[in-house]
C-alpha cells in the first residue's frame, strides 16, 4: 500500500472520530431500536465514498432543527439596509443573510431589495439584447421562507438579464400599496398602458411599447408562492424580453395576477392564479373579481395553467400569442365571468389550443386569424365572437372541440352584433352534448315525391342568410332522368326544383366560409 493510500485512511479514520464527538449524532451501537431514522454517507479524501454508520436520535434531530431554526430566526431579527458587502456563494445570493425574515414575521422589504441590488450589480463584462448586462445566471434565492414586504420588489432600473429568483413565498402587508405589484420589472423609462384601452388606440399603444428598448432580458421567476392579501397584484412586467414564470402559485390579487406590457415572449407555464382559494363551487364566486393574466403584449406563450378565481382569466390585446393546457374555472359566465377575452380587434392572432373551459366562455372582439382546436368546454361554456369597432371577421378556425352542456339550448358558437365584413371563416368537426350545434359547413337531405325539395340549414349554420357554396346530388328511384336545379339559397334555406313530378332524394351540402374556386384562381 502506498503512502498516499494510508494517508487517506488515516483521514478517513480522523474524520469518522470527529463526527462521533459532534452534538446531535449517535453511534449505531447506542442507537436504541426504531429511534433512528437517518444514514449518512461521506466522501473521502481519494473520493471513495465511506458508509459512515452514524445516525440521528430523532429526539436529538428534533432539538438540532430547532436550534437550527432559531439561529435562522436570530440572523433575520435585524434586516440589512446598507449596502456593504455580504459573502455569497459563488452568484448565489441567499436573502437570509441581508436579513430577510423567513417566518414572516417582520418586514423583509429592504433586506429583500437590498440582495436583489447586489445581485443586479454583480461585475460582468458580457451583454445581452439591446446592450442590457449578462449577469451569467445570477440566482436570488428565497430559500424556502415566507417573506412579508409592505413594498414592492420593483427589480433595478438600470436593467439585466439571466437572473434567476426562485424558491420561497413573498406576502403583502396590510399597507401594501393597491396600485403596486409584488414583484415588478420596470423602468423609469417605461410608461404604462391604460388598462381602458380598446380597437385603434390600443393598438397604436402596444405599437409603440413594441419598438421600446427592453429593459430586462431572460429573467426567470420560479417556484414562487405570490400572496397580495387582497391589494395589489402579483407580477408586473414591462417591456421585457423572454421573461420566464414558472411553477409559480399566485392568489388574493385585487388587480392582475400577472400583467404583462409591451416587450415579447413571456412565458408562462406550470403555474396556478386564483384571486381567492378554491377548487370549485365557491359560494362567493359571482362576486370574484380582477384579472389573472391580461398580455397587452406580443409573442407570448401560457402552457399548462390553471386558473380558479377571478373575474376574467385572461386578458389577451398584443398579437401572435398561444394558450395550451389551459384551465380556466374562474367565474362562470353565468355570473357574467370570462374565461379568455381577446381584445385587440383586427389584429388577433392568437392560437387556443388543447384548453378546458370549465363553465367559462372565450370571447373574442373583432378577430382576425384565430385558432381554437381541441378543446373541451364544460357547463354550457361557449365561443362568442362579438362585433366591435372594426365590425370584422377573418381567418377564424374553431375546429375538433368538445362542448357539453345542459340542455338549455345555448349555442356553441355566438354572434354578437353585426359584422360588416365576412372572411375565411371555419366552424366545424365539432362534438356536441347538451347545447346547440354550429356550424359553416352543414349537410342535409330530404326524400319526396314531387317537383321542389327545400332543406333548411338555419338551425345549424353560424352566419344568418350566408351561404356561400352549394353541392347537391339528385337521385330518383326510377330509370327517369328530370332537369333539376338550385333555385334558391336566401335565408340558409336550399330549393331544389324539378321540371316534372318524381320521387326523388335530395343530398344538399353548404358551406359559409368564403373561400372558393372561380376559373383559375381562388379568391374570397
Amino acid at each position: 500500500m502506498g503512502a498516499l493510500g494510508i494517508l487517506s485512511i488515516l483521514a478517513v479514520i480522523a474524520f469518522l472520530g470527529s463526527l462521533s464527538q459532534v452534538d446531535g449524532y449517535r453511534n449505531l451501537r447506542s442507537c436504541k431500536a426504531g429511534d433512528c431514522f437517518s444514514k449518512y454517507t461521506v466522501e473521502s479524501p481519494d473520493s471513495r465514498v465511506v458508509n459512515v454508520p452514524t445516525y440521528f436520535n430523532r429526539a436529538e434531530a428534533e432539538r438540532v432543527s430547532a436550534a437550527r431554526w432559531e439561529q435562522a430566526r436570530s440572523l433575520a431579527a435585524v434586516p440589512r439596509t446598507d449596502n456593504a458587502k455580504v459573502s455569497s456563494n459563488g452568484r448565489l445570493f441567499y436573502v437570509t443573510e441581508y436579513g430577510a425574515d423567513p417566518t414572516g414575521t417582520t418586514d423583509s422589504t429592504k433586506a429583500l431589495l437590498a440582495a436583489i441590488n447586489e445581485a443586479f450589480n454583480v461585475a460582468t463584462k458580457e451583454h445581452a439584447m439591446s446592450g442590457l448586462r449578462d449577469l451569467g445566471g445570477v440566482e436570488i434565492l428565497l430559500e424556502g421562507g415566507n417573506y412579508l414586504i409592505s413594498e414592492p420588489l420593483r427589480l433595478p432600473g438600470s436593467g439585466g438579464a439571466n437572473v434567476l429568483i426562485h424558491g420561497g413565498t413573498l406576502r403583502a402587508s396590510k399597507d401594501f400599496p393597491t396600485a403596486r405589484y409584488l414583484i415588478e420589472l420596470w423602468s423609469s423609462t417605461d410608461a404604462k398602458l391604460s388598462t381602458n384601452l380598446h380597437g385603434t388606440e390600443l393598438a397604436a399603444a402596444a405599437k409603440y411599447s413594441f419598438l421600446r428598448i427592453a429593459s430586462y432580458e431572460d429573467i426567470t421567476l420560479r417556484d414562487l408562492m405570490l400572496d397580495a392579501n387582497f391589494r395589489g397584484g402579483g407580477i408586473l412586467v414591462i417591456n421585457s424580453l423572454r421573461t420566464n414564470i414558472d411553477n409559480c402559485y399566485i392568489s388574493h390579487f385585487m388587480s392582475f395576477g400577472i400583467m404583462v406590457q409591451g416587450g415579447h415572449e413571456t412565458f408562462i407555464r406550470n403555474s396556478f392564479l386564483g384571486q381567492r382559494i378554491t377548487a370549485g363551487g365557491n359560494p362567493d364566486e359571482k362576486d370574484f373579481s380582477g384579472v389573472a393574466i391580461s398580455l397587452m403584449s406580443n409573442d407570448n406563450a401560457v402552457t399548462d395553467v390553471v386558473i380558479f378565481s377571478a373575474a376574467v382569466g385572461i386578458v389577451v390585446s398584443g398579437e401572435a400569442n398561444i394558450f395550451t393546457g389551459v384551465h380556466c374555472y374562474n367565474k362562470a359566465t353565468g355570473f357574467g365571468g370570462v374565461g379568455i377575452k381577446l381584445q385587440l380587434g383586427g389584429f388577433t392572432q392568437t392560437r387556443i389550443i388543447a384548453c378546458y373551459m370549465d363553465y367559462t366562455a372565450i370571447v373574442a372582439e373583432d378577430p382576425v386569424q384565430l385558432v381554437i382546436a381541441d378543446s373541451f368546454f364544460l357547463g354550457d361554456a361557449n365561443i362568442v365572437l362579438k362585433s366591435s369597432e372594426n365590425k370584422m371577421i377573418s381567418g377564424v378556425n374553431i375546429v375538433d372541440n368538445m362542448f357539453s352542456g345542459s340542455w338549455k339550448g345555448v349555442d356553441i358558437v355566438q354572434l354578437e352584433g353585426q359584422f360588416e365584413t365576412v372572411d375565411q371563416i371555419v366552424v366545424d368537426r365539432n362534438n356536441v352534448l347538451g347545447m346547440t350545434l354550429k356550424s359553416t359547413v352543414a349537410r342535409g337531405t330530404v326524400q319526396g315525391n314531387g317537383t321542389t325539395w327545400a332543406v333548411d340549414f338555419n338551425p345549424f349554420l353560424l352566419f344568418p342568410n350566408r351561404i356561400q357554396h352549394v353541392q347537391y346530388s339528385f337521385y330518383t328511384s326510377d330509370a327517369s332522368f328530370p332537369r333539376h336545379a338550385i333555385r334558391n339559397i336566401s335565408q340558409n334555406k336550399v330549393v331544389i326544383e324539378a321540371d316534372t313530378q318524381v320521387s326523388a332524394t335530395v343530398a344538399v351540402q353548404v358551406d359559409q366560409s368564403a373561400t372558393f374556386v372561380q376559373g383559375n384562381g381562388i379568391y374570397s
